[in-house]
């Protein structure tokens, strides 16, 4: 039975899920789910308190268990090679992930893949970006997606502080 918990974070409020073995889902508009067990889990407690530690500026990754659930092979090879290749602070653009996850995915699918990504933030699909600029996002609240990402950067020092 999945356990749920949210933080806020200067990027807005985010929730967690854990199945008790993984973490499983990451999201601004992830709800709890319907069958969320309120029992304590110390999964669950541990993201929360690294994720804590990241938006503080103490962690620079990540050590969870997660489950990027059912995947297209493709899309399986691609988040695993971003989960653990890109580190942080180091942007890579769309290209570069697909010739390092060694799939024939062109660089315009990998903007896909990252939409589907399920546990942003542990899973730094922020860090991904175009040849020519930031790219897309489809994290943070509502119509703030550009803006999270740039947040996210500039927070791992990746880019420069916007002026405006």
């Amino acid at each position: 039975m999945p356990t749920f918990g949210t933080l806020a974070t200067p990027v807005g409020v985010i929730g967690v899920i854990s199945d008790r073995t993984s973490i499983t889902r990451l999201g601004w508009r992830a709800p709890a789910p319907v069958d969320a067990d309120p029992s304590p889990d110390p999964l669950l407690d541990e993201a929360l308190a690294q994720l804590r530690a990241y938006f503080a500026g103490d962690l620079t990754a990540f050590d969870l268990p997660i489950d990027l659930g059912v995947q297209t092979a493709a899309t399986q090879a691609v988040l695993t090679a971003l989960h653990e290749t890109v580190g942080y602070g180091t942007p890579v653009t769309y290209g570069e992930l697909a010739a390092r996850s060694g799939t024939a995915v062109p660089a315009r699918g990998i903007g896909s893949i990252m939409g589907a990504n399920p546990i942003p933030i542990i899973v730094p699909c922020h860090r991904v970006v175009a040849g020519d600029g930031l790219g897309g996002y489809s994290g943070g609240a509502p119509g703030q997606g550009l803006a999270t990402k740039r947040w996210l950067l500039e927070f791992e020092g990746a880019l420069p502080a916007s002026l405006f």
